[in-house]
């Protein structure tokens, strides 16, 4: 008797162990999806988010549930998730500030050990853009006027820290300038005075300042995407307008915590993918003023560390601290 119990339970526990990881992964998803967007609702980040959610819970099964943890330029959400459990039940939809935050504050987390790139979603560049009235209408203009002037006119950002306060001093430290930094709080006031002509210039992304080009209350002049923007095909890129190798846009990509499963990681990468090259969500994403992309968790980590590099050598070269 004691021979076949003890027989039972040797072809009974392999079994138990193939079991637990292995129906584990097959059932992924038993629950909702927390997707954490550390922005207000209502935002570029937040309105992407909702778009790639929507279609994630339908080739998944299960719920994905927008959770919107705004503070501190997006730390507060991040940190939130690079603590959370490692089950692929909570991820992360962060934007460019991922980066920049990497190279100029000091955080909470460990963007490089505590989060893992998934995809990124898409790419917003940003549009140099002046009042519509200004004089200079091309870049070369532009730098020519800041250099009769220096120290007289003036960029706006949405903020010490932002994607714009970096192309700001980017622009200042590849053509030599001196045009002083105006800091609002997010894009929309900067836009405002920008239309107002109470500043020179500003560098705003596509998906919040398109429109506003378009209506003709503002001017673009230049893009900072590699190659020109089929959003705005009759405005030259940056490199084109004499300053090789510039580039500035902003982007939203996902992250799971270190530890998830690398099969569900993978699962949702490559459903992340799908969805964004699904011709319906490339279609709402671009409505609002965003290029869809969706690529490889490598290819993803890749670009985060080239985004964070370019962070932290334009914040060198011009001594940039927002801490």
């Amino acid at each position: 008797m004691r021979h076949l119990a003890r027989r039972a339970f040797a072809l009974a526990f392999p079994l138990a162990l193939g079991l637990l990881p292995g129906a584990a992964l097959a059932e992924y998803p038993e629950r909702p999806i927390r997707m954490v967007v550390p922005y207000a609702a209502g935002g570029g980040a937040d309105s992407a988010a909702r778009i790639v959610g929507q279609q994630l819970s339908n080739a998944l099964g299960q719920q994905v549930i927008i959770d919107n943890r705004a503070g501190a330029g997006g730390i507060v959400g991040a940190d939130n998730v690079a603590k959370a459990q490692p089950d692929g039940y909570t991820i992360l939809f962060d934007a460019s500030a991922f980066a920049t935050n990497a190279a100029l504050r000091k955080l909470p987390y460990d963007p490089r050990r505590d989060l893992i790139p998934l995809s990124l979603v898409v790419i917003a560049p940003n549009i140099l853009v002046v009042p519509p009235k200004a004089a200079y209408a091309s870049v070369a203009a532009l730098i020519e006027e800041a250099k009769k002037n220096p120290g007289k006119m003036t960029y706006a950002s949405a903020g010490a820290g932002s994607a714009s306060h970096l192309a700001g001093e980017a622009l200042n430290d590849a053509a030599k300038l001196d045009i002083t930094h105006v800091p609002y709080r997010g894009g929309a006031p900067a836009l405002n005075d920008l239309m107002a002509d109470r500043v020179s210039l500003y560098f705003g992304n596509t998906a919040s300042t398109l429109g506003h080009v378009q209506g003709g209350t503002v001017k673009a002049i230049a893009i900072g995407s590699p190659k020109r923007s089929k959003l705005l095909p009759d405005v030259p890129t940056l490199a084109e307008s004499g300053l090789p190798g510039f580039e500035s846009q902003e982007w939203n990509g996902v992250f799971v915590p270190k530890g998830t499963p690398p099969a569900i990681a993978e699962r949702l990468a490559g459903e992340i993918a799908k969805a964004v090259a699904m011709p319906e969500i490339r279609a709402k994403l671009e409505g609002l003023g965003l290029e869809p992309v969706g690529s490889k968790p490598e290819e993803f980590a890749a670009f985060v560390e080239a985004e964070t590099a370019r962070a932290a050598a334009i914040a060198k070269a011009r001594n940039v601290k927002v801490d």
